[in-house]
């Protein structure tokens, strides 16, 4: 029995008011430089705020048609990595999207550096919510050792 994926990909897939899932294609893992045949899936979400500027939650893959699909929903404003695992692809929709915001969260700057990563980080994350989402969304810092998180409340 194969690895499936939870088609379709890379369409926005509604899930409330202004919030929706979007399913990405797999990746792999890969320890120094070794790609493992240990394929998982992707998923970003994406939350409409009340001034219509977009939340994305761990970015996926950028496919054009995807971020077409996104612009009719909003600006994409904000790219968030949530924890220090979920940042792979902010760069990719950085560049495509240079006026969005990217958040850091804790130790994502050294890993995406110790990974030679191809993004830069606008802005980190803090125990209380920026002003651009504060009505919209609550968030806390999960503190998990060596492995923190930031949770999300829409």
């Amino acid at each position: 029995m194969g690895a499936s994926l939870y088609d379709p990909i890379n369409v926005y897939k509604c899930q409330g008011p202004d919030i929706g899932v979007v399913d990405g294609p797999f990746e792999y893992l890969t320890i120094a430089g070794v790609k493992l045949p240990l394929p998982f899936t992707t998923r970003m979400t994406v939350v409409r705020l009340s001034n219509d500027d977009l939340f994305v939650h761990s970015p996926i893959k950028f496919a054009a048609t995807l971020a077409e699909e996104l612009r009719n929903l909003g600006r994409i404003r904000h790219l968030v990595s949530p924890n220090q695992f979920h940042y792979a692809h902010i760069g990719e929709w950085s560049k495509v999207f240079p006026e969005a915001i990217t958040w850091a969260s804790p130790r994502v700057r050294q890993r995406a550096l110790a990974r030679h990563a191809d993004v830069t980080f606008t802005r980190d994350l803090e125990i209380k919510p920026p002003e651009a989402w504060r009505q919209d969304i609550d968030q806390m810092l999960f503190p998990g050792g060596y492995f923190k998180e930031f949770i999300f409340f829409h």
